[in-house]
């Protein structure tokens, strides 16, 4: 029964690009580091999103005594990499989610939206961090241009 509910539930969750560490900073003597991944667009192909956020180390989170926290904060930068090729995307005002990466055990994870702008030819990629138990304002976004790239 469990295993039927976890296969429905997965299932049901948005399919989302996978994300390619491609460097990693060190910010202090305890190990917390900045991450900064690669993301691939799954239905725009030629746009990658690189996003950087903080990652807690265990030494910090033994000393703070605030195991399951880690900052909202992250920052997204995405560019044309190849040549631009939209497939099937939402273009409600809404958006879909390209990406998301669990950044606790249940409550909390990051997430990029797209939300194509069709009046401007622009593609808009934004990171934000969702929480069960409250929302973030701590958000970033990029935008690419869809200039003589067929997007009409």
């Amino acid at each position: 029964m469990i295993r039927h509910a976890l296969a429905v539930l997965v299932a049901l969750l948005p399919i989302a690009a996978p994300a390619q560490e491609v460097g990693r900073v060190g910010v202090d003597w305890t190990g917390n580091d900045i991450i900064l991944e690669a993301v691939a667009d799954p239905k725009v192909k030629g746009v990658t999103c690189h996003i950087a956020y903080f990652s807690r180390s265990l030494i910090d989170r033994l000393s703070q005594g605030n195991w399951f926290e880690d900052p909202s904060n992250a920052s997204i930068a995405c560019r044309q990499t190849g040549p631009i090729e939209i497939g099937n995307i939402d273009r409600s005002r809404g958006g879909e989610e390209v990406f998301r990466e669990s950044r606790s055990l249940v409550l909390k994870s990051l997430r990029v939206r797209r939300v194509f702008d069709e009046a401007n030819q622009t593609l808009i990629y934004l990171v934000h961090a969702r929480e069960l138990t409250q929302g973030s304002a701590k958000m970033s976004i990029s935008t690419v241009p869809l200039y003589r790239s067929g997007a009409e």
